[in-house]
């Protein structure tokens, strides 16, 4: 990658000592009082959900089990006056102060509470990252540092090697891993999906008139990782098209944060890249959206936050507290009227390093496209944390259709074993979390055509184009 302009070194403002006594500019020090701002309402906002969270059925279930401890009087009891009743006879006698006591269930004690989480600086970490500002991990009981990582690549050694507890992930990487795709198999676990959609095509400025796919052929696009949706979703789109992803265009590994400075430089064509740096190429005027990849496939996932298996077996108390830390951060990331603050949060250097107008657009929806038009596409971004099983199983398709998995794939037995669906189930039910019922099998429709996951071998030889 030596030949890939380093966007690190050019165009730093001069550091100089801010009044506040760091060594900062005073833009700087401005973005990080607004997102200290942002980080106290939006926690001011996090209490007061869980309080009422707290008033529904948790709560209920808690008391009523504290006050009939055995199952079959508890049974008999609400046989006899039924739910209403009986919650009505408990809340004459027990003030608000009571029932919330009585509901909070003794935690298991935490095997490790100093932590360290790896993440790329992409919009697509959002609950991982904000549980930090925001005080989620604290709240568990966790010491976490949440480590800013270079690339994909340094987040897979370094789990590997034990250096960080649990990390942000590109969805396919724990399959990979696991897999011993590109390493030594390590079982590795998904627990949540950290974004869906969240990605598109940025292509250079120079290439407005190259809206057709077709007309791609010697292109040099980036993609963060191998083992990546953006490897995939760049692939079946330039497939569908009727280019084959191997020879007919260039694909080239490029850290995202490098991918905005390469686009500039002209060693790429264009990028199918997470944002902000879709976003950021419009914003520095040297690229434009082509497509969001909503577009190719509504609801996909993108990032997902993770550990190995061997972490959750050793620390199942820990690990069950790092979950409910992320799934609270993504319910709160899924609320539009919380975007706004959570891009100040985020946005300031130590972690996505980001113009917050950038991060806004991104978030809420509302966005420059680079072609002359303010788009408002609400869920161009979305942070739904349920790692669906169906998900993982296209995954393997397309590792599969492109040679990266070779011999017979048991793709049901590695998606159950590495996506923890029924967990995430289990948590976000404990933490008055509402989630989408259905199968963790559920059928999803790409670019036009429908992907059964019980039927993975013949969509995998329905397609024409793919690496023989």
């Amino acid at each position: 990658m030596s030949e890939f302009f380093d966007p690190y070194d050019a165009d730093r403002p001069l550091m100089m000592k801010c009044s506040c006594g760091r060594d900062h500019t005073l833009a700087d020090h401005h973005a990080e009082v607004a997102a200290d701002e942002a980080a106290r309402e939006l926690r001011a906002r996090s209490e007061t959900a869980e309080f009422e969270a707290y008033s529904n059925e948790f709560i209920e279930a808690s008391l009523v089990k504290a006050i009939f401890p055995h199952d079959e009087q508890r049974r008999l009891f609400l046989r006899a006056v039924g739910k209403g009743t009986a919650m009505a006879a408990i809340a004459s006698v027990l003030p608000v102060a009571s029932l919330q006591a009585m509901a909070q269930e003794k935690q298991g004690s935490l095997e490790k509470t100093k932590l360290k989480i790896g993440f790329i600086p992409i919009t697509c970490a959002t609950p991982l990252i904000m549980a930090h500002p925001l005080g989620f991990y604290q709240k568990q009981g966790l010491d976490v540092e949440v480590v800013k990582t270079a690339g994909w690549a340094l987040i897979r050694d370094k789990m590997l090697n034990k250096e960080y507890d649990a990390t942000h992930f590109l969805s396919p990487m724990p399959l990979a891993i696991s897999l011993g795709a590109g390493s030594n198999p390590v079982p590795m676990n998904v627990a949540t999906i950290q974004n869906t959609n969240g990605q598109a095509i940025t292509l250079h400025v120079k290439h407005k008139d190259k809206r057709d796919p077709k007309q791609w052929k010697g292109f040099k696009f980036g993609v963060p990782f191998e083992y990546s949706m953006h490897n995939f979703l760049l692939r079946y789109y330039v497939a569908e098209a009727g280019l084959n992803p191997d020879t007919d265009i260039q694909i080239r590994v490029v850290p995202p944060p490098e991918m905005v400075a390469n686009l500039r430089a002209g060693n790429l064509d264009g990028y199918l890249g997470p944002d902000p740096f879709n976003q950021r190429a419009v914003y520095d005027e040297v690229g434009f959206l082509h497509v969001l990849t909503k577009d190719l496939w509504s609801g996909h996932p993108c990032c997902a936050f993770g550990t190995s298996a061997e972490f959750i077996q050793q620390n199942p108390n820990t690990f069950a507290a790092l979950y409910r830390a992320v799934l609270s951060a993504a319910a709160m990331a899924r609320q539009p009227k919380n975007r706004e603050l959570i891009a100040k949060v985020i946005s300031p250097t130590q972690y996505l390093n980001q113009p917050e107008t950038v991060v806004a657009q991104v978030l809420t929806g509302k966005f420059a496209d680079g072609l002359g038009k303010v788009q408002n596409v609400p869920d161009r971004a979305d942070f739904d944390p349920m790692p669906w099983q169906s998900m993982a199983v296209w995954m393997l398709t397309q590792m599969k259709r492109w040679g990266y998995l070779k011999g017979e794939v048991d793709y049901k037995a590695v998606a159950e074993k590495v996506f923890l669906i029924t967990d995430a189930r289990k948590h976000m039910k404990d933490l008055g979390i509402e989630f989408k019922a259905g199968p963790a099998y559920m059928k999803h429709t790409i670019m036009g055509k429908e992907f059964d996951p019980a039927k993975p071998e013949a969509y995998l030889s329905s397609f024409a184009i793919r690496k023989t």
